[in-house]
């Protein structure tokens, strides 16, 4: 004689269990979507605000580093932005673009979001550090965002998943 457990006597559990797996699933998703939207707003803002990649003048990258130098928390990573603010101003705006874009689409999505996690670092170390109480500054929230990102990456509605699917066909017709 066997003994098994029915599970055919509670089919409301299985499908409760099926609807948390999708919800688990999709649960980084308007994350994802929020954060890559956002991120190529910003970079695309910065390039082209006539005002924002000049060294000095209203509205400059220069000037808000200029403003920011002596409240945060490293001062020299803003003198190493003040050596060069308009190639800085650049390297933000496009690795903002790149940051958003990899993030939207999902493609090296890990490695989108330590992107995204290191831009929004500096920024919280340099232009909202000084924000008082602190969760006035949204760099250090961006942050914070990331994180889930990093550590999951995207699994659904992404390049990297289509990548991985299709990586996994190919090694199943080999054997």
């Amino acid at each position: 004689m066997t003994h098994g457990m029915r599970t055919d006597t509670h089919p409301y559990l299985d499908e409760r269990r099926d609807w948390r797996d999708t919800a688990t699933r999709y649960a980084l998703l308007p994350l994802r979507v929020f954060l890559g939207v956002t991120f190529i707003y910003a970079g695309l803002d910065k390039l082209t605000n006539s005002a924002f990649m000049h060294d000095s003048g209203s509205g400059s990258i220069g000037d808000l580093m200029r403003s920011v130098r002596n409240s945060s928390a490293i001062p020299a990573l803003v003198d190493l932005a003040l050596k060069n603010p308009v190639g800085f101003g650049y390297a933000i705006a496009l690795g903002e673009l790149a940051v958003g874009i990899g993030t939207l689409l999902g493609l090296l999505a890990r490695l989108a979001a330590l992107g995204g996690a290191l831009i929004s670092l500096s920024l919280w170390l340099t232009v909202s550090w000084a924000s008082d109480p602190y969760y006035y500054g949204n760099d250090l929230a961006y942050l914070m965002a990331w994180l889930p990102l990093v550590l999951a990456g995207a699994s659904v509605f992404s390049l990297d998943a289509a990548l991985r699917a299709r990586r996994g066909q190919r090694a199943g017709g080999y054997r």
